[in-house]
């Protein structure tokens, strides 16, 4: 019997490890086969090198980052501030998930401070709603899939959206066993480190990350450290009760949905 697939898909590296690391290694610890793509090359990510230069070494980064994270790594389609919602990308988009046939994809979240992280959503959760049409066709051509997949939206960087509203998870991910491994990932992307404390006043990639961890732990009100989800509707994609995340992680997933609220759990 193959493994199930879970695909975690953000705009550039270092997003994935940022705000969605932790989940993905509990699923592979969980039996699930990883994949991770950056849509964009991050060819933007430097004050003192060329595009290309930029871009190459950020591929590099990101390649070790899979490698230390026991993921299969999907070479990007874009550049930095031109991922778009069009047809060319939604093409290049629909092939991956019909390659790969995930039955969980770990996305950006919806609202977020940067467009490339909005579009780069919109692009996963169409290329999976459309991934059983056979009239759409996607770039290499591919057969479309049948398999249900269930998406599930992480948390914005800074945890709020582009008008300042806090976001709030539904599904909390205790993150803490697998931190240092998150940890580990992050920092292969040693030329965003440094690119971030010149930019954004990060005066610790590193620690930055960790202090978003506990806030979201915090904000769980049961783990230390934790990653937060949202669940996609699942018209389109799975059956309603689906929730393979909270199937696979145990009691390292504690939920908030309307539903549980209902049932006192």
């Amino acid at each position: 019997m193959s493994k199930p697939v879970a695909l975690a898909v953000a705009a550039h590296p270092d997003d994935i490890e940022l705000m969605m690391a932790g989940t993905l290694l509990l699923l592979g610890e969980a039996g699930y086969e990883l994949h991770v793509m950056n849509v964009a090359d991050g060819c933007c990510g430097s004050a003192t090198e060329s595009r290309e230069a930029t871009a190459a070494r950020r591929q590099d980064e990101a390649q070790e980052s899979a490698r230390a994270l026991g993921a299969y790594w999907h070479p990007p389609i874009a550049h930095d501030l031109e991922i778009f919602h069009e047809r060319s990308l939604i093409a290049r988009m629909g092939a991956i998930v019909r390659e790969v046939r995930p039955t969980v994809m770990l996305v950006q979240s919806p609202q977020d401070y940067m467009e490339d992280h909005i579009n780069t959503c919109r692009l996963a959760v169409t290329a999976a709603f459309t991934r059983g049409m056979p009239n759409v066709v996607t770039d290499p051509p591919l057969p479309p899939t049948d398999q249900e997949v269930t998406l599930y939206h992480a948390l914005p960087w800074g945890l709020r959206g582009p008008l300042r509203e806090q976001i709030l998870a539904l599904q909390y991910v205790d993150v803490s066993t697998v931190l240092d491994r998150k940890r580990a990932a992050l920092a292969c992307h040693r030329s965003q480190k440094e690119w971030l404390d010149r930019t954004q006043g990060l005066d610790s990639y590193l620690k930055t990350m960790e202090v978003m961890a506990r806030q979201v732990g915090a904000m769980s009100g049961w783990f230390e450290l934790a990653e937060g989800w949202r669940r996609h509707l699942h018209l389109g994609f799975c059956s309603e009760k689906t929730d393979p995340l909270r199937h696979a992680l145990g009691d390292k997933i504690i939920s908030r949905d309307e539903e549980d609220l209902r049932n006192g759990d």
